[in-house]
């Protein structure tokens, strides 16, 4: 069973920054991709950022030049430096991982709060 265990959400304000951390435990395919999803109340949970084993990355468009992925892939663990940051980026970040194998898996942590407010 794949476990993902997100840590470093908290309050700060407007202009501040988070780090955020997802470290995956378990079985993993090499060939993977992991990544940050948020969900803020009322809303569609969107992708913010992701990254394969290779280190290839995505953003979404609200967060280029503000957020940075990253990844340790000898523990499998996932990063989300969030600088910049602003009121609508309050959320609850969630970590996700896309494992490719005999099937497309997809496994997701618990979430993390993230409140930006003065």
């Amino acid at each position: 069973q794949v476990q993902l265990v997100e840590s470093g959400g908290g309050l700060v304000q407007p202009g501040g920054s988070l780090r955020l951390s997802c470290a995956a435990s378990g079985s993993i395919s090499g060939i993977n991709a992991m990544g940050w999803y948020r969900q803020a109340p009322g809303k569609q949970r969107e992708l913010v950022a992701t990254i394969t084993n290779g280190r290839r990355t995505t953003y979404a468009d609200s967060v280029k030049g503000r957020f940075t992925i990253s990844r340790d892939n000898t523990n499998n663990t996932v990063y989300l430096q969030m600088n910049s940051l602003k009121p609508e980026d309050t959320a609850v970040y969630y970590c996700r991982l896309q494992s490719l194998g005999l099937r497309t898996l997809i496994y997701w942590g618990q979430g993390t709060q993230v409140t930006v407010s003065a």
